[in-house]
């Protein structure tokens, strides 16, 4: 299993966009039902910083670029973050109960 953490503060006159995206972004990684892949996007108590979570089935290729609406949120996320465009990074698992398959 492959486990990849983006981590990100939003300007604050964009986190209603960003979460209007990520919700559209959501429903077409649902229609589309990727093998293998479980994805999420947190907002911490500050209300502009947040983590995402993707993880894929070994040897599984992540299916969120080819899916248009998760292309459309990386690329406006570049113009709705304080500082330099995230990141993924990718995480050891050391311990998990049921939230990392």
């Amino acid at each position: 299993m492959s486990v990849q953490m983006l981590r990100f503060t939003a300007n604050k006159a964009n986190v209603a966009d960003i979460e209007a995206a990520v919700e559209v972004m959501v429903a077409a990684i649902q229609e589309a039902q990727p093998t293998g892949t479980r994805y999420a996007l947190c907002k911490l108590p500050d209300g502009v910083t947040f983590v995402g979570f993707l993880e894929l089935e070994d040897g599984m290729d992540n299916p969120l670029p080819g899916i248009a609406a998760a292309g459309e949120f990386q690329q406006n996320l570049k113009n709705w973050v304080v500082g330099e465009p995230p990141a993924p990074e990718q995480l050891e698992v050391v311990g998990s109960y049921k939230l990392f398959q």
